[in-house]
C-alpha cells in the first residue's frame, strides 16, 4: 500500500544520486573561488578570459541539457549519466594539463558537455513514488547545497597545496567516484508510460515550453540561479568590508548552510502534509526578498549579513528542492527527460547570465545595486506564482512483485501500464516491487494478478 516513508530503494536512490550529483558539483564549485587567483600563470590570462573559462561550462551545459534529456528517454538514464561523467573527467584532464587559458576554456567546455542534470533528476523521479518525490529531490538539493558549502572550504585549501592543475585533477577523480557509485548503488528501473508517451519528441518540447505551469517553473529556476550567482559576486566583498577576512568566510557559510537546511525541512513537511505547495513556494520567495533587502540595506554589518545569508539559503534550498519535484508532477508522463532538459537548460542559463549580470552590475552600481536588482527579479517571480496551481497528487501504491528476471519485469511493467487507471508503472527488479501511480479508476485486484503475488 501507499507508504508514509521512503522505501529501501528510494533511500538508496536518494543518497546515491545525491552523491553523484554532489561530487560533480563539488568539482565545479571548488574552481570558482580560486580560479582568478591561481590561474594568473596561464598564457593569455586576462579577466575577460577568466569569465569565458567559467562561463564556458554553464553555456555548454545549457546547450546540451535538452538533447541529453531526450537521449535519456531513448537509451536510458544510466548510460547518459555514465557517459556524461566520462566527458566531465576528460574535460578535467584537459584543463589540468593546459598551460594556457585557452586550453582551460576547452577543458571547461568539455566538462559542460557532460550535461547529466536532466538525466539524474529524471532517474530520481523514475525510481520514486509521487508522494515521496519531494523528499528525494530535497535530499538531492540539500547535497548540492552542501557541496557548495564544502567547496568554499576545500577549494582554497586544495589549490594552495596542489595548485590549479591539481585541483582540476581532483575534479576528474570525483567524476570517476561518481561513475563507481552509479554502477554499484543505483538500481536499474524498468519504466513504462502509456502507449505513445514513452519517447520524447521535438514537438513535445514546444508543448512543454508553452505549458503555463512548466513555464513558471522554468522561469523560476532561471531566476533562482541568476540571483544566486550574482549574489556571490558581491557578497564575499561585502563580508570583507564588514570585517570578516576571506580566510574565515567558510566559518560563516558552513553553519549558515546547516541552519538553513534545518529551517527548510519543516517547510517541505508542512507543504506536503497540507498540500499547499503554492503557498509555501511563495513564502520561500518572500524570505529571499527579505534576505536580499537586508543585504542591500546593511551591507557593512556582519550581523545583518549573517542573518541574511541564513534566510537567503533557507528560501533557496526550499525552492531548489521543490522545483524538480513540481516539474515531474506537471510534465507529460514518460517525457521526464525532456521536461528536465528544459528545466536544467534554464538553470544553467541562469547561472551563466548571473555571472555576467553580477559582474556588470557590481562594476556599475556596487553591491547594493546587485542586491536591489535581485530583489526586483524575485518580485517578478512572485508575480508569476499567482497563476501557479497546487499539483494534484495521484494515489501511489508499492506492491510486491514475484519477478525473477529483467525480461519478466519488462513484461509486468507493460501489462500494468495497460490497466485502467494506471498513469505510470515501474518494476524494480532489485527490490522485487512495483511502484504504481494511479487514479480513481484503478483496480488493485487486477494489478495484484499481474504481479503474481498476494501482497
Amino acid at each position: 500500500m501507499a507508504n508514509a516513508g521512503l522505501s529501501g530503494t528510494e533511500k538508496r536512490v536518494a543518497f546515491s544520486l545525491a552523491g553523484v550529483f554532489g561530487l560533480r558539483m563539488l568539482g565545479l564549485f571548488m574552481i570558482m573561488p580560486v580560479f582568478a587567483l591561481y590561474g594568473q600563470h596561464l598564457q593569455g590570462f586576462s579577466p575577460l578570459w577568466v569569465g569565458i573559462a567559467i562561463g564556458a561550462y554553464g553555456l555548454t551545459q545549457a546547450l546540451l541539457q535538452i538533447p541529453m534529456g531526450i537521449l535519456s528517454d531513448k537509451i536510458g538514464r544510466k548510460p547518459v549519466i555514465l557517459g556524461g561523467l566520462v566527458l566531465f573527467a576528460i574535460g578535467s584532464v584537459v584543463a589540468a594539463m593546459s598551460t594556457s587559458i585557452y586550453g582551460v576554456v576547452a577543458g571547461r567546455a568539455i566538462q559542460g558537455m557532460g550535461a547529466i542534470a536532466a538525466a539524474v533528476l529524471a532517474l530520481a523521479a523514475d525510481l520514486t513514488r509521487d508522494e515521496q518525490r519531494t523528499k528525494v529531490m530535497a535530499i538531492i538539493g540539500m547535497c548540492i547545497g552542501g557541496s557548495f558549502a564544502v567547496a568554499l572550504l576545500l577549494g582554497p585549501v586544495v589549490a594552495q597545496h596542489l595548485g590549479l592543475s591539481g585541483l582540476f585533477g581532483l575534479t576528474g577523480v570525483l567524476a570517476i567516484v561518481g561513475m563507481i557509485i552509479m554502477q554499484l548503488l543505483v538500481p536499474n528501473p524498468v519504466h513504462h508510460a502509456p502507449a505513445g508517451d514513452t519517447l520524447a519528441q521535438t514537438g513535445k518540447l514546444w508543448q512543454m515550453l508553452k505549458d503555463p505551469q512548466l513555464f513558471r517553473l522554468d522561469a523560476g529556476i532561471f531566476l533562482l540561479h541568476l540571483v544566486l550567482t550574482a549574489v556571490f559576486v558581491a557578497l564575499p566583498l561585502d563580508l570583507v568590508d564588514a570585517g570578516l577576512v576571506k580566510e574565515k568566510h567558510w566559518m560563516l557559510y558552513f553553519p549558515a548552510f546547516v541552519g538553513s537546511f534545518m529551517l527548510m525541512v519543516p517547510m517541505i513537511i508542512i507543504g506536503v502534509k497540507r498540500q499547499n505547495t503554492k503557498q509555501m513556494f511563495q513564502i520561500a520567495l518572500v524570505i529571499m526578498v527579505l534576505a536580499l533587502s537586508l543585504m542591500a540595506s546593511l551591507p557593512h554589518s556582519l550581523v545583518a549579513l549573517s542573518i541574511a545569508i541564513i534566510a537567503f539559503f533557507t528560501g533557496f534550498n526550499y525552492l531548489e528542492a521543490s522545483l524538480p519535484s513540481l516539474i515531474s508532477k506537471f510534465c507529460p508522463v514518460g517525457a521526464k527527460g525532456s521536461a528536465m532538459g528544459v528545466y536544467s537548460t534554464s538553470q544553467f542559463l541562469g547561472a551563466f547570465c548571473g555571472g555576467l549580470f553580477g559582474g556588470g552590475a557590481y562594476q556599475l552600481l556596487g553591491s547594493v545595486g546587485v542586491f536591489v536588482v535581485a530583489v526586483v527579479l524575485m518580485l517578478i517571480w512572485i508575480g508569476l506564482t499567482f497563476g501557479m496551481r497546487n499539483p494534484t497528487l495521484l494515489k501511489s501504491y508499492t506492491l510486491e512483485a514475484a519477478v525473477q528476471g529483467r525480461e519478466q519485469a519488462k513484461q509486468m511493467a507493460a501489462k500494468l501500464s495497460q490497466l485502467d487507471g494506471v498513469a505510470e508503472a515501474i518494476v524494480v527488479l532489485e527490490e522485487k516491487v512495483a511502484y504504481l501511480k494511479v487514479n480513481d479508476q484503478f483496480d488493485l485486484t487486477a494489478a495484484r494478478a499481474v504481479l503474481g503475488s498476494a501482497n
